[in-house]
């Protein structure tokens, strides 16, 4: 999809490259959320929720989104991006809706097009990029001029994410600032000079612990995938996926297997996905594996 006009200036151009009749669409979109929000003759389940009620549902249509992306069709891929994009108009509205009115989704559109932007001075801009690594020399340099509040390389990574790719994230930033990988008996016990808290209360001074000590050699196994350019975290879905392969066919039975059952750790089954609860959650597609998909390296990261 383009995102160039001829004879256009840099910021109409980043904004205007959108296939004739998506933002009409888009229009549309907005419109079926506002009926649903309407005081009357709307959804009373839809105008309840909150950007923090919807988090649940957020969260699920991402990783369908992902399921789509690694292990379904062209078909899927469309309808989880549709779900997603529903996720971004329906909190976009909630926040025009609310007391403060701190936003709606023009400003939404506004600020990553301003963003995406000023993150790529070698299209929009008078600066050059010979490769790869220049455009993300380019992008971080960007981002910390952006992010310069930050008093940490690591401040920005959100708990939230996932421990595996977490890990690899945290690991990214160690490795832009220069730094060494902390050794696990290094980590410091506390940063209190407190007395009173027992060492059973602090989770870092039970080093010993069996869990801590399992954790501490799986983020080495981490440490080592990232080395060798590996997405762990995206590995260890193809390996789950491979596995509930082998589990349905064995609770299918004999009679119902075969042998393209067990393909690679690319190839997953098919998907019913979770039960619906509730209408911000669109029906989920049954996504069809992928055959022979390639293996693929982390690219470099702009941070």
């Amino acid at each position: 999809m383009s995102t160039r006009r001829a004879g256009g200036t840099p910021d109409e151009e980043a904004r205007g490259g959108l296939e004739p009749g998506a933002g009409a669409r888009l229009d549309e979109l907005v419109g079926v959320v506002d009926a649903l929000l309407a005081d009357e003759g709307g959804c009373a389940w839809n105008r309840a929720q909150t950007p923090r009620s919807l988090v649940t549902y957020l969260v699920e249509e991402t990783y369908e989104l992902v399921e789509a992306i690694e292990d379904g069709t062209v078909d899927d891929l469309r309808e989880e991006l549709g779900d997603v994009l529903y996720q971004v108009v329906l909190h976009s509205a909630l926040a025009a809706r609310a007391s403060s009115g701190s936003f709606e989704l023009a400003d939404v559109v506004h600020d990553v097009a301003e963003k995406t932007v000023r993150r790529h001075p070698h299209v929009f801009g008078a600066d050059r990029a010979d490769g790869v690594d220049d455009i993300v020399r380019l992008w971080s340099a960007a981002k910390a001029v952006e992010k310069s509040q930050r008093t940490s390389a690591y401040d920005g990574v959100p708990v939230g994410q996932p421990a595996l790719a977490r890990a690899q994230k945290l690991d990214a930033r160690r490795a832009a600032a220069g730094a060494a990988r902390p050794a696990a008996d290094h980590v410091p016990t506390s940063t209190s000079t407190s007395t009173s808290t027992s060492d059973s209360d602090d989770p870092v001074a039970r080093a010993g612990s069996s869990e801590l000590a399992w954790g501490r050699a799986l983020l080495a196994r981490v440490d080592d995938a990232t080395d060798r350019g590996i997405d762990a975290e995206r590995a260890l879905r193809a390996a789950v996926r491979e596995r509930e392969t082998l589990l349905r066919r064995d609770e299918a039975g004999p009679a119902q297997t075969g042998p393209a059952e067990a393909g690679p750790a690319q190839t997953g089954p098919a998907q019913t996905g979770p039960a619906q609860a509730g209408p911000a959650e669109h029906e989920s597609s049954e996504h069809e594996a992928s055959e022979d998909a390639p293996d693929e390296q982390v690219p470099p990261q702009p941070e």
